[in-house]
């Protein structure tokens, strides 16, 4: 028999102070709809294309790499 180990999940207390102060209003971080583990963004009400919100804390990617 083959015993699989848990599966930690990502909860809101794995998520830094700074990261939860940055979110719009009506930005949630909820169970992600690609991979059940982590936690993902989630608009509560339509987003205008170009709204920035931040601070943006991390390395920049290319589309390319993401």
């Amino acid at each position: 028999s083959t015993s699989e180990s848990p599966v930690a999940v990502e909860t809101l207390d794995d998520v830094p102070e700074h990261v939860l102060r940055g979110l719009p209003e009506d930005v949630r971080l909820f169970p992600s709809a690609v991979d059940k583990t982590r936690l993902g963004v989630w608009a509560t009400k339509s987003i205008l294309k170009g709204k920035k919100f931040g601070p943006f804390v991390g390395d920049k990617k290319k589309r390319s790499q993401v």
